[in-house]
């Protein structure tokens, strides 16, 4: 064989050898890319309910600045006590909280001393927001799906839409339940939150915010999953000098999910001033 034929051949080996390469590389990213993704965690409540341990205030997060606890002035009494209930009054003296908001949470108390029905959320028929939906005690159901996580509590007006991996609005207008987007993260969902009106307070405690309110939510199971865990940070830089979190915990359990028509209550028309929205006109 010549030397010019025998670098030619040398060439097509090269060539084939460097082709055949190639196409085991292009066989096995393939193979990768038709391997099923990983599913997401299953936070559905598969015909039963999330059930919130009754106690009504976030519980605090070792490291954190401390959430909103009860004015040691006006010690909480619960209903069913045999003594005479009492309302959720928040402690002013939380370093973290800034003037403004407690010079409002002062008046609230103050009007309550004097003989004010505290608000409460689902006494006056409306939402809760985030974080405070997530201090019921009532059931939480939550259904997922490929573009959207929704959840309901118990009542009628708690709905919640968290769309998945998307980006936020650039100005989202202001809602009881703001703009919510999230993301999976292994076996967590990410669930980040802003654009809430200043209708809704923090907390149990009436904590006021400002539309600069910003939450972020950690979903994920624990216990083999019977647990449903969530971190919870809040942030807004008006009304807090720090960023705090705190931690809840659900149940997986079986309660029935009750349908509450709130403003039809002979009890919040009658008795006390809930501050319910009333139509003005009949619909019909």
């Amino acid at each position: 064989m010549s030397k010019a034929a025998s670098i030619s051949v040398k060439r097509n080996l090269l060539l084939t050898g460097g082709a055949l390469v190639l196409i085991l590389a292009l066989g096995l990213a393939a193979q990768v890319s038709a391997q099923p993704t990983a599913s997401p965690p299953d936070f559905s409540s598969n015909q039963t309910a999330w059930l919130h341990p009754p106690g009504g205030e976030f519980p605090a997060v070792a490291g954190s600045p401390m959430p909103m606890r009860q004015d040691p002035a006006h010690p909480f009494v619960g209903n069913n006590t045999g003594r005479q209930p009492t309302y959720r009054m928040g402690d002013v003296s939380n370093p973290n909280l800034k003037q403004w908001a407690k010079d409002v949470m002062k008046k609230d108390t103050d009007e309550i001393d004097a003989g004010k029905v505290g608000f409460q959320p689902s006494s006056s028929c409306v939402p809760a927001g985030i974080p405070n939906m997530l201090e019921s005690p009532g059931p939480l159901i939550i259904v997922q799906g490929p573009k959207e996580v929704v959840m309901f509590g118990e009542g009628g007006n708690e709905v919640r839409h968290i769309h998945l991996n998307v980006p936020h609005s650039a100005n989202p207008k202001p809602s009881w339940t703001g703009e919510s987007v999230g993301h999976y993260e292994s076996d967590t969902l990410v669930v980040d939150t802003i654009g809430l009106n200043t209708k809704t307070v923090v907390d149990i405690y009436r904590t006021p915010h400002t539309e600069k309110l910003h939450v972020v939510e950690r979903w994920h199971t624990i216990d083999a999953g019977k647990t449903l865990e969530v971190t919870i940070t809040v942030d807004d830089p008006d009304t807090f000098y720090q960023p705090w979190t705190v931690r809840v915990r659900g149940q997986r359990g079986r309660e029935e999910f009750l349908e509450e028509i709130c403003a039809e209550s002979n009890f919040n028309f009658g008795l006390f001033d809930f501050h319910m929205p009333v139509a003005k006109t009949a619909d019909f």
